[in-house]
C-alpha cells in the first residue's frame, strides 16, 4: 500500500484545516439568523472568519485538535495491522507538520509524548467489510466539548426539568439538559451525538458515532426524527447562543441512534460536538490511494463564509497596554469590548498547579499582565518559534487555582473561554481585576493578531502547557466578569434554566 502514508496524512490535514461542507452551511444560517450587532453576532463572525482563514492557509481551525480518533473498515485479508502502523506514522507527522497539537499526555506521570502518540493514543475502531476498498473515518473532537459529554441513568430528577423517565420524553429533557449544562463551555452553538440504549462504555462509543452523520440527514427512525427536529428547534428557544453570550442560535444538529439495553438499564449518552466540528473521510484503493471523499467535493470550490475579516470594530473598543493599571480595569464594565496590545503569557492547567506552590520563572513579571488561557500550536524552526494556533480554552478547569494566582502576582487580565466560577469572581473584585472571554475555537484568528513569541518557560510540561510569553496586536475579547462583581455567564446560565423550567413545563 504505496500510497497509505500520504493519503493519512492527507485526510488528517484536511479534517484539521477544512471544515465540512454541512458544518459551514449550518453555521452560515447561524450568523443570517443572529441578531445584528450582539456578542452572539460578534462572535459568529470571528467564527466565519476564522473558518475561511484555516481553509486558506491550512492551519488547524481550532488548536485543541483533541485526541484522533479513527473509524476503519477493511476488506477480508487486508492487514489491519500495516494499517495502525500507518496510522500512528502519519498522526506523527501531522503533529510535526503543525496540523495537530502535541495532546497525548501520560496520564501517571503527566509527561506529553509530543507526537500524539502513546498507550491507546489515537484511538482506532476497527471492523471488517465486504467491500473491495479501504474507508477511514476521522474525528477530531477537542477537550473543551469533550468535557461536557453527558450520562444519564433513567428515571433521574435534572435540575430545571424534573423528572425525566423512560420514554422518548424523558430523553427529550435529558438532551435539552445536555445543552443547557454545556452553556459556551463547549464552544455553542454545538451538536449532539446521542445513544439511547445499551451499556455505560458502548452507549458513549455509538453516540460519538452518530457525529459522523451529516447535519441535514433524516433519522430514518420516525419518533427519532421528530425528536431531533424537536431538540434543536427548542434548544435555540434557551437563550444561550454562541458561546454563552445569549442568542437564538445554541445548537445546530441533533443525531439520535439507538441500541438494545438490559432490562435494569436506561442510559441515554451524549456526545456534546462544538462548533468546529471536524469530521472526514476517505475511500482508498488496495494501493492506499484516495479514491473517493466523504463529506465533501474537493472537485468544487470552497464557499467561503464571510467577506469581512472577523471582529467588526465600531471605534467604542477599550485599549489595553499591559501593564495595565488597577484604575483602567475598574473602569471597564460587562460588555465592553477590549484590544490588547503588548506582552501575554500562556497558562494552563499545569501552570496553574506549578504556581499554587512556586515562584515564577525566571524573568517572568505578572503584575498588571494579561494572562492567558491557551495550548498554542507551535513550530520551531531553527531558534525561532511560530504561533501556529492560538485560540482560548476552558476557563473553569482553572476555578480552583485562578482567586489565588490573581491575588499573588498581581495579574490584571485573565483570558478564556466559557467563565468562572464565585471564587475567581470575588477575586477578581477584591484585586481590581477582569475575566475576557475570547472566541472559542478560532484559533487562526487569533494567531494573526500574535506577531511575535518572546521566550518561553516550563518547557518541561509539553508545547501546550508550557508557559508562553508573547507579544500581541489588537487582539480582541470581551468583558464578561468585571470588578465589579458582575458576571454575563452567571446571569445566562440563571435566565436560560428559567427557559428550561418554562419548557418542562409546556410539555
Amino acid at each position: 500500500m504505496q500510497f497509505l502514508a500520504e493519503s493519512l496524512i492527507e485526510l488528517i490535514t484536511q479534517t484539521s484545516t477544512n471544515l465540512p461542507p454541512d458544518v459551514r452551511a449550518a453555521m452560515s444560517d447561524a450568523l443570517r439568523r443572529e441578531k445584528p450587532n450582539t456578542q452572539a453576532s460578534q462572535a459568529l463572525n470571528v467564527i466565519a472568519s476564522n473558518i475561511d482563514m484555516a481553509e486558506t492557509d491550512e492551519g488547524p481551525i481550532c488548536q485543541d485538535t483533541g485526541m484522533p480518533t479513527f473509524y476503519v473498515h477493511t476488506p477480508v485479508g487486508v492487514s489491519q495491522i500495516a494499517i495502525k502502523r500507518a496510522i500512528r506514522e502519519a498522526v506523527a507527522e501531522a503533529t510535526r507538520r503543525g496540523k495537530l497539537r502535541p495532546n497525548s499526555v501520560d496520564s501517571i506521570t503527566g509527561k506529553n509524548s509530543g507526537n500524539n502518540l502513546g498507550v491507546e493514543t489515537p484511538v482506532m475502531h476497527f471492523e471488517q467489510w465486504e467491500h473491495d476498498e479501504i474507508e477511514v473515518k476521522l474525528i477530531l473532537k477537542g477537550g473543551g466539548c469533550e468535557n461536557k459529554n453527558i450520562q444519564y441513568s433513567l428515571p433521574a430528577d435534572l435540575e430545571h426539568m424534573g423528572k425525566a423517565g423512560r420514554n422518548l420524553e424523558g430523553v427529550r429533557k435529558c438532551l435539552l439538559h445536555a445543552v443547557w449544562q454545556a452553556q459556551g463551555q463547549g464552544c455553542a452553538p454545538g451538536a449532539l451525538g446521542v445513544c439511547i440504549g445499551s451499556d455505560r462504555a458502548h452507549g458513549y462509543d455509538l453516540a460519538k458515532e452518530q457525529l459522523f452523520r451529516t447535519l441535514d440527514d433524516t433519522n430514518p427512525i420516525p419518533e427519532l426524527a421528530a425528536l431531533e427536529k424537536e431538540v434543536v428547534e427548542e434548544a435555540n428557544r434557551l437563550g444561550i447562543g454562541t458561546m454563552g453570550f445569549g442568542g437564538a442560535v445554541s445548537l445546530i444538529g441533533c443525531k439520535i441512534g439507538v441500541a438494545n439495553r438490559l432490562p435494569a438499564s436506561f442510559f441515554v449518552s451524549v456526545a456534546y460536538e462544538c462548533w468546529a466540528f471536524r469530521r472526514l473521510g476517505i475511500r482508498m484503493d488496495m494501493n492506499g490511494a484516495i479514491t473517493k471523499w466523504l463529506y465533501r467535493d474537493p472537485s468544487r470550490p470552497v464557499e467561503h463564509m464571510t467577506q469581512n475579516e472577523g471582529f467588526p470594530l465600531t471605534g467604542r473598543e477599550i485599549v489595553l497596554r499591559p501593564p495595565i493599571s488597577e484604575e483602567q480595569i475598574r473602569a471597564l464594565k460587562v460588555g465592553d469590548v477590549v484590544l490588547i496590545t503588548g506582552e501575554m503569557y500562556t497558562g494552563r492547567d499545569a501552570v496553574h498547579a506549578y504556581l499554587m506552590n512556586n515562584p515564577l520563572p525566571e524573568g517572568v513579571d505578572m503584575h498588571g499582565a494579561v494572562l492567558y488561557h491557551c495550548g498554542p500550536v507551535m513550530l520551531k524552526e531553527g531558534d525561532k518559534w511560530t504561533v501556529k494556533a492560538a485560540g482560548p480554552t476552558t476557563s473553569s478547569r482553572e476555578e480552583p487555582y485562578q482567586a489565588h494566582v490573581i491575588k499573588t502576582f498581581g495579574i490584571r487580565a485573565v483570558i478564556g473561554k466559557g467563565g468562572m466560577g464565585a471564587k475567581t469572581l470575588a477575586a477578581l473584585k477584591e484585586c481590581g481585576a477582569v475575566y475576557l472571554n475570547g472566541i472559542g475555537g478560532a484559533a487562526q484568528y487569533y494567531a494573526r493578531s500574535i506577531d511575535k513569541v518572546l521566550g518561553v518557560s516550563l518547557l518541561e510540561f509539553g508545547i501546550p502547557e508550557a508557559m508562553w510569553k508573547l507579544h500581541a496586536n489588537d487582539f480582541v475579547a470581551i468583558v464578561t466578569m468585571d470588578a465589579h462583581g458582575n458576571s454575563l455567564h452567571a446571569q445566562v446560565e440563571k435566565e436560560t434554566g428559567e427557559h428550561l423550567e418554562e419548557l418542562q413545563v409546556t410539555k
